[in-house]
């Protein structure tokens, strides 16, 4: 598509940031997370520049080492986002909500009547949960994958189906006849699978959008992709290659023609770390500010994803060339090619650690056009749709992001200098979609 442009996003999540002691640093209000202001100027930010949506992650289950670090999450995405929709006009918000431990009519009721509240801005990451302590937190066991899969096809069609139950033209509202609705366009479903099932209908009118968007996260299993593929609209991805990426995004775009859908119809969004400085020596050292003991700890991983050991009183002396002779991309872990690079080009384990060399996304460190230069590489290669963003610290991170990297991407010509429209399904280049469509087989 010749007027394809970057679709931005941002992570929002404890009201500190990404790094493990974001909440330490001197500009952050330690009480961040509990505080539904700092929420709401972040995608305040992120709207000033122009954003999609914000995005939100879900582990509802306390797994840190809570005694010196944030607990990583959003206190409530749902109750949150409603509160943020009510203070921002164009900006969306794609919340993570289960699909094993959630039920169908509560999930299509709650996302739908923040799309109303909106006004078409909302969007479900409808994922399967696998980790053991969210299961517990339900007293239910962890089901095998395909179980698993197998209630998200049935969740997603029944929510789908309860969103359109309520008829576009159903609402009548006529004063002077009496009529409030046409009782024959708004009818129970009566749907059923082996795992869940839901009568309707649900009594709750179109938005400006019709109904929420769908998204999935994770990886490209044959499972995973084939229920992108059917449903979803968005695909958020763990990547640090451009050829990874590019991979995977192919897989996404043919598990949706494979369904019979446009691929133009699923856009692909990858990760990114960011740490905007006047210099990467500045942003390095940043970074390593607000580790902690991290960087240290993962020496040992580092110095085996080169196949050279690493020892701790030569954390901060770049590889000799004996080392560097020797070092190699360990082929199991994706992030050993990035480990690599950066030991060529001279840094020290330390600098390589705080550089993301481990991290669970590629990391951006330093002046604006490191961030802009890396998003238009991997945009223009076909890597990406667009990225979720993630700074290091909200509370002036994402302004700097805002400010420094956005003005460059618009200069390229690969961002839009302003929203499309006032839905999320307008900013995505999306088409509209009521309903189902009837129980898919």
């Amino acid at each position: 598509m010749a007027d394809r442009k970057i679709i931005l996003s941002a992570v929002l999540g404890d009201g500190y940031g990404s790094l493990p002691f974001a909440w330490r640093a001197p500009q952050v209000d330690p009480g961040n997370y509990a505080n539904i202001d700092a929420n709401i100027r972040y995608a305040q930010a992120a709207e000033r520049g122009g954003f999609a949506f914000v995005f939100t992650p879900d582990v509802p289950a306390v797994r840190s080492d809570v005694e010196r670090s944030s607990i990583p999450n959003i206190m409530d995405p749902l109750m949150e986002a409603a509160a943020i929709s009510q203070a921002t006009t164009n900006i969306g918000f794609v919340l993570t909500g289960s699909t094993t431990f959630q039920e169908p009519f509560n999930t299509a009721r709650q996302f739908k009547v923040l799309d109303i509240m909106s006004h078409g801005r909302a969007g479900w990451n409808a994922v399967t949960t696998s980790d053991p302590m969210v299961a517990a937190n339900y007293g239910k066991p962890v089901a095998d994958r395909g179980e698993r899969y197998q209630r998200a096809h049935e969740s997603v069609q029944i929510v789908q189906s309860l969103w359109g139950s309520w008829e576009k033209d159903a609402w009548i509202k006529d004063q002077a006849t009496g009529r409030f609705i046409d009782p024959a366009k708004l009818q129970p479903i009566n749907l059923g699978g082996q795992h869940v099932a839901s009568r309707g209908p649900l009594p709750l009118p179109p938005s400006e959008q019709g109904q929420p968007v769908v998204f999935t996260a994770g990886g490209p299993s044959p499972h995973l992709l084939e229920f992108a593929g059917r449903y979803a609209s968005g695909f958020l991805a763990e990547v640090w290659e451009i050829e990874e990426a590019r991979a995977q995004r192919d897989a996404v775009r043919k598990a949706a023609e494979d369904a019979g859908r446009n691929p133009d119809h699923i856009k692909f969004f990858t990760g990114l770390v960011t740490t905007v400085a006047p210099t990467v020596r500045e942003g390095l050292d940043r970074r390593m500010a607000l580790s902690g003991g991290v960087f240290d700890a993962r020496l040992p991983h580092l110095g085996a994803m080169l196949g050279v050991p690493l020892r701790p009183q030569d954390i901060d002396i770049p590889l000799t060339p004996e080392q560097l002779s020797v070092a190699h991309a360990a082929p199991g872990d994706p992030r050993s090619g990035i480990a690599l690079r950066l030991a060529q080009a001279g840094w020290s384990p330390r600098d390589m650690l705080a550089h993301g060399a481990i991290d669970f996304h590629p990391v951006t460190v330093g002046p604006g056009h490191v961030h802009a230069d890396h998003m238009q590489e991997w945009f223009e290669a076909g890597a990406t749709d667009g990225f979720w963003i993630m700074p290091d610290v909200w509370e002036d991170g994402l302004d700097a992001f805002v400010d420094e990297v956005v003005p460059l991407l618009r200069e390229r010509g690969v961002y839009p200098d302003d929203y499309v429209g006032s839905t999320l399904r307008e900013n995505l280049g999306i088409p509209e979609q009521y309903g189902i469509g009837g129980w898919l087989k």
